[in-house]
């Protein structure tokens, strides 16, 4: 007889619960390691603004667009020769994801709403400071007018400075900070002394001062604190009545 009670009561909380995913709405997706396959409650969330917070978090994260990075003097002479051609690619770029981004459709709660307006700004800031390098590695004195000077003056005072020699002190001050944070700092200080006695070493300066030093202090100043990030990744999750994950082992 306990047997049977067992059976039924396996049969009604299998029908139960048949009856409960059934009343809930299948949404698969991609994170960086899992496929994921979630049940959402259609009575709380429309399915276009749950693809609108996985785009936030997922496909707007990062760079939107494309980068030229100058280590050398070959990347240097390729983006001054290119500069107008790689000014209309990045107008192109900006068009395009800016009626994506701001036409995104969100769960109506504070914090997707509030990542939706951040998410905006980084895009806004991400391509003026894009902007700004292309045009400063071929005419310096342009970052006069930098959307970031105030955050970051003491690159942009170097590399604009009529005094070739403060150009040169803020460059030897930004290879000692990096030296110190470089496994063998000689190595570092002995590849600014040779560039130093180059005779192309105001090119040398820029490549650091510019592609390194304001490009990394301009990021740096609108990127969001990676610390609050995983809470947002797991409210996401929590949208789900029921997640199921396939994950890659790490």
């Amino acid at each position: 007889m306990k047997k049977i009670i067992l059976i039924c009561s396996l049969a009604l909380s299998v029908t139960a619960w048949g009856q409960k995913t059934s009343s809930l709405t299948e949404y698969s997706y991609q994170t960086f390691n899992c496929d994921n396959k979630g049940y959402f409650d259609p009575n709380k969330y429309k399915k276009e603004e749950i693809d609108g917070v996985f785009k936030l978090l997922y496909t707007y994260s990062g760079v939107h667009f494309t980068n030229h990075m100058v280590f050398k003097l070959s990347d240097l002479d390729k983006i001054r020769k290119n500069k107008n051609q790689y000014l209309q690619q990045l107008d192109k770029q900006y068009q395009e994801k800016k009626k994506e981004l701001y036409g995104l459709k969100v769960i109506n709660l504070p914090e997707w709403k509030k990542l939706h307006q951040e998410t905006i700004q980084i895009f806004e800031n991400e391509y003026q400071l894009k902007k700004e390098e292309l045009n400063a590695f071929s005419d310096p004195a342009t970052l006069k007018n930098s959307k970031f000077y105030s955050t970051c003056k003491q690159y942009i005072d170097a590399v604009t400075s009529p005094d070739k020699q403060k150009m040169y002190d803020a460059w030897e001050k930004f290879a000692q900070e990096k030296s110190k944070k470089n496994s063998d700092p000689q190595s570092i200080m002995t590849k600014f002394n040779d560039q130093l006695n180059d005779l192309q070493k105001d090119d040398y300066a820029l490549i650091d001062l510019i592609g390194l030093g304001f490009y990394n202090c301009a990021n740096g100043s609108f990127r969001p604190d990676p610390n609050e990030e995983p809470t947002l990744y797991e409210k996401f999750d929590k949208i789900f009545t029921k997640l199921k994950q396939d994950c890659d082992e790490p």
